[in-house]
């Protein structure tokens, strides 16, 4: 975004970003690669959050329409598989909750994330409008949203406990689809939330409306969910309103799955096949494509690279995970993809270079 259109506005286009993308996208078609493009990962113009306060103010809705159409005027001719925007529950969350992305606010105010969200799921729908109105006939391409889930275990049999993984997945993955399926916000949101919760309009759900031509699901892990009624006060009110006990750990205490390198990542391969399915059952057999799955290694400068090489670990997480979409798709599934992140070790947010999810070993000390 703040490529194409620095000042985030689209007053003026930047030239030299699309030529950037061109060139990318011309190079990838030349190496055999099928260009699958998103729109927003994450980089808000500054102006726009200095100006309007990003995805809090409603007006971004328009703005990041603008931006798509951009998008699709100029490289539409040859990127025929679109997502708006990755991993929603990360910008309203992590930059709107927590403070820990860009752009680091937590002011403690609860309706921020909630906001964020509802902005986002319009600016998508927009998009998807745009797409279809101006772009679809000529074009032939899709346009998807990418959610991220964990899949929620429940802790035991007992009712409260798989009341609880339900909210937790209410709280990932309804946040975003259900208003765009059903028209409003999961019962289990509204009930718990309250007042933070936006409110649609008759031309908001209109505008939601089926707009939406394939699910991005990005799952690396799974978690035991127990019901909480009394959640720790340190946490923040997201987490707090859910009610949950989120634990890595059975009450036999074995281990949920092996860890990977990152604190948060555990294997659980038969996770994906239940969240799968889950989609599948819950929203009609949509289409899906597994946008980003995958496992870290801890970066060591002293460790001989043969030591990165030998990389059984994650040559079976794989097979794991991949085993796991082949059984969705056994089930009923329409999987038309599966990404692994990432095909390189690369520059990991925070977490800078630390971390190495690359199937491909990037050697960063011999150039």
């Amino acid at each position: 975004w703040s490529r194409i259109f620095p000042d985030g506005l689209g007053t003026e286009i930047n030239e030299q970003g699309v030529a950037f993308y061109n060139n990318l996208i011309d190079f990838m078609i030349e190496k055999g690669i099928q260009p699958y493009a998103t729109l927003y990962h994450w980089d808000l113009p500054h102006n726009l959050q200095r100006t309007m306060g990003g995805w809090l103010s409603d007006k971004i809705v328009e703005y990041f329409a603008l931006y798509a159409e951009a998008c699709f005027a100029n490289f539409g001719d040859r990127v025929k598989h679109w997502i708006t925007i990755n991993e929603p529950i990360q910008t309203c969350i992590n930059a709107y909750g927590v403070g820990i992305f860009a752009p680091g606010l937590c002011k403690g105010v609860s309706a921020e994330p909630f906001l964020a969200g509802h902005h986002q799921i319009l600016a998508h729908a927009a998009a998807v409008d745009v797409y279809r109105r101006k772009f679809k006939a000529k074009q032939g391409g899709q346009v998807g949203f990418v959610i991220d889930c964990e899949w929620a275990e429940p802790m035991s049999d007992k009712m409260e406990d798989q009341a609880a993984a339900a909210r937790r997945i209410d709280f990932q993955l309804g946040w975003f689809l259900d208003p765009i399926y059903f028209g409003d916000y999961p019962e289990s949101m509204r009930q718990r939330v309250g007042e933070h919760l936006p409110k649609f309009s008759e031309k908001d759900r209109e505008l939601m409306r089926n707009k939406i031509d394939f699910i991005g699901l990005n799952h690396y892990t799974s978690r035991i969910i127990g019901h909480q009624p009394n959640p720790q006060p340190q946490e923040i009110h997201f987490y707090q309103v859910q009610q949950i006990d989120r634990t890595d750990k059975w009450s036999s205490g074995e281990a949920i799955g092996e860890r990977a390198a990152s604190e948060w990542l555990l294997i659980v391969p038969w996770g994906l096949r239940k969240t799968i399915n889950y989609i599948v059952k819950k929203y009609e057999n949509p289409i899906i494509y597994i946008t980003e799955n995958g496992m870290d290694d801890e970066d060591d400068p002293s460790a001989p690279i043969d030591q990165f090489l030998n990389d059984t670990k994650r040559v079976n997480f794989f097979k794991g995970y991949v085993g796991s979409v082949a059984q969705a798709i056994k089930d009923g599934a329409d999987v038309r993809g599966y990404f692994a992140w990432s095909f390189l070790d690369n520059f990991e947010w925070a977490m800078g270079f630390t971390k190495r999810f690359g199937i491909v070993y990037v050697d960063y000390k011999n150039g």
